[in-house]
């Protein structure tokens, strides 16, 4: 199986990012994870890079409650941009929220590959990696 190169994860919670970063390492499906506590800090950081493939991650975990900017906020500006980026990036919505409008509202945004319900496990992350490899 093989590694995504950057997994990003834009989540508030500090308990999740802990127990998610090492998740991913027992997963080991990326070489490098790096996270963000909003969708400003996470949009900031892809404008910034919009130009360089190199720093920008194979696979964005999203959450979609957080402050400043949430989730849908962030997913609204990142379909604008995503077509400028030199890179495909496969996005997943990690939530605890368990709401149908939730994940309507999801599945009607194409860049969405799909909505995992809180927690993440390695088995997931298995099964995202798998995904990615067959695209």
């Amino acid at each position: 199986m093989n590694k995504v190169k950057i997994a990003c994860v834009v989540d508030d919670d500090e308990i999740y990012t802990f127990t998610v970063t090492r998740i991913i390492a027992r997963s080991e499906i990326a070489e490098k994870t790096i996270f963000f506590h909003n969708g400003k800090a996470a949009l900031d950081f892809f404008v910034a890079n919009a130009n360089n493939n190199e720093e920008l991650p194979d696979l964005i975990l999203l959450d979609i409650n957080m402050p400043v900017l949430d989730g849908w906020q962030f997913l609204d500006q990142y379909v604008k941009m995503a077509p400028k980026l030199g890179k495909k990036i496969t996005l997943f919505i990690v939530s605890s929220s368990i709401d149908e409008e939730d994940y309507a509202r999801a599945r009607a945004i194409a860049l969405v590959s799909d909505f995992i319900v809180k927690p993440l496990t390695v088995e997931h992350l298995h099964s995202i990696l798998g995904q990615l490899e067959e695209q």
